[in-house]
């Protein structure tokens, strides 16, 4: 019976956000030992969709016994704090030490970590790993398509698995991919892998799997893995995620061959050279603000026109933003904007007044009270207590679906009179990427004439019955996950690297 090492550490790291610390991680998921298979047995588990996919493939492929280390999840933030990450990796090795050798480990991290002492946490998780367990034992892991791939990660891992889609749909699906490589592996298999990274650092707003540039390189790489006759056992293409701001961005890609390592190096050539001719395409306009005030106002007056959705695509708290930046709900309400539906501005001190104040309470409403962040300023404004929710939920759509959801209390608070703004908000930060964020207060999508939500692109799938692509718009708003990469200070990202320098070059690797 083979036994099977399971951990994961999964952050997304914006080098302009707050660091994150041990509370960040305990306030999503929090998981050691057996609380790992426990929670994976429960029907709508609040941890990572990959591993519960693993450890429910693994238990019916076959008898195998699993060895629980540890799973933490933090929401989108800053670089991790370096001692806490380094606690972790102690208590991985003395896990892994107390339960004695291990056939395989699966490790469910983000891929786009960095900490206060370093630029490649998710590096030096893997290199302590396979120090720990040795040369014959099978690493196998899973990585958000934003993920930022080092060749640390490459060398002390058997295979890395990407995710497919954006926005994350296929995260259940790459679990199971990763259950059946390890099996696999168990039973022979010896993968090959290589690696190439482009001087390439697209917004994440320009990653999207459904149309674009991005799409048609990732559709095309899963072709050619077919067209190879089953030589191929996995193509992935990481975005990767420019906001960390380090040495090892850019788009990646890893070819992995089951026996021949040519043919995993021509295959991920010629997908890099494709992206890299391709690359002009990796720009995206967007929405000026004042173009969606117009559209919204006229939404509001004209119902016979069709509803639309806004991304405030500078506050991303998905991407590290802090969600609560206020021009765009500021400027709604300063031009009267009807039907429109808001969510989700974090402010856990202005839900717990409207929760104190009660429902159907009117007051004047401070957001950011106190603040000195110039992006996200205090702002007050006359508002009405339409409701009052404890934020337990669970996703219904995309990336969420079938997940618990703990958004601590929260309140639907009416800005502008009857039929003007409803404002979600929330205690737990988190993007707004389901209706359910809505639909815990009663409210019906598809009355709204203007949905205005704080996610990047996650949105798209949540929301995906009321707001095709032609009526989804991202509104140029300032915040942490701004598309626009001129409005940064870059650090440690590789230069030249496009699209901020035009005149970048790349040459294939000579093998």
């Amino acid at each position: 019976m083979k036994r099977v090492a399971l951990m994961g550490i999964a952050l997304e790291s914006n080098s302009f956000a707050p660091r994150a610390a041990q509370e960040d991680f305990r306030n999503r998921c929090y998981l050691d030992g057996d609380e790992i298979l426990a929670e994976a047995a429960k029907p709508n588990p609040g941890m990572a969709a990959e591993l519960v996919s693993f450890i429910r493939t693994m238990n019916a492929t076959g008898p195998w016994e699993p060895v629980p280390v540890l799973h933490y999840e933090s929401q989108p933030k800053g670089p991790v704090d370096q001692d806490f990450f380094d606690s972790c990796l102690n208590e991985i090795e003395r896990r892994l030490r107390d339960a004695g050798p291990v056939d395989g480990v699966f490790i469910a991290n983000h891929g786009g970590m960095t900490a206060t002492g370093g630029t490649d946490p998710d590096g030096d998780m893997y290199a302590r790993v396979r120090k720990c367990v040795g040369p014959d034992a099978a690493v196998v892991g899973t990585l958000d398509l934003h993920g930022n791939i080092s060749q640390t990660m490459v060398d002390a891992a058997d295979v890395l698995v990407s995710y497919l889609t954006n926005p994350h749909v296929d995260m259940a699906e790459r679990g199971e991919e990763a259950a059946v490589i390890m099996r696999r592996m168990f039973a022979g298999l010896r993968p090959k892998s290589a690696f190439i990274r482009l001087p390439l650092t697209p917004a994440s707003i320009n990653l999207l799997t459904a149309s674009g540039p991005y799409a048609e390189l990732v559709d095309y790489g899963q072709r050619r893995k077919r067209e190879f006759g089953g030589r191929i056992l996995n193509v992935s293409i990481w975005g990767g995620f420019v906001y960390s701001d380090t040495p090892k961005n850019g788009l990646a890609i890893v070819v992995t061959a089951c026996n021949d390592l040519d043919d995993a190096r021509s295959l991920s050539a010629e997908i890099a050279t494709r992206a890299w001719n391709d690359r002009g395409r990796f720009r995206k306009s967007l929405t000026p603000l004042q173009e969606g005030l117009d559209l919204a106002l006229a939404n509001g007056e004209d119902k016979s026109k069709p509803a639309v959705i806004f991304s405030d695509s500078g506050d991303n708290p998905g991407g590290g933003g802090s969600g609560r930046t206020i021009t765009l709900l500021e400027s709604l309400a300063q031009v009267s904007a009807k039907g429109v539906y808001y969510g989700s501005f974090f402010d856990p001190e202005l839900a717990a007044e409207a929760h104190a104040l009660g429902e159907g309470a009117e007051f004047h409403a401070v957001f950011n009270r106190g603040s000195e962040d110039d992006l996200a300023p205090e702002y007050s404004v006359p508002a009405r207590v339409k409701a009052l929710t404890g934020g337990k939920l669970v996703g219904r759509l995309g990336l969420f679906a079938g997940r618990t959801l703990e958004l601590g209390p929260c309140c639907l608070l009416e800005i502008g009179g009857e039929g003007g703004i409803l404002v979600v908000v929330i205690s737990n930060r988190q993007q707004t990427a389901d209706p359910g964020f809505f639909e815990m207060f009663g409210l019906n999508v598809a009355a709204a004439r203007t949905v205005a939500v704080k996610s990047r692109g996650h949105f798209r799938a949540g929301f995906i019955p009321w707001f095709p692509p032609e009526r989804v718009f991202e509104v140029d708003t300032p915040g942490l996950t701004s598309p626009v990469l001129e409005n940064f200070n870059w650090r440690g990202l590789p230069r030249p690297v496009y699209p901020l320098d035009e005149d970048t070059d790349w040459t294939p690797p000579d093998w």
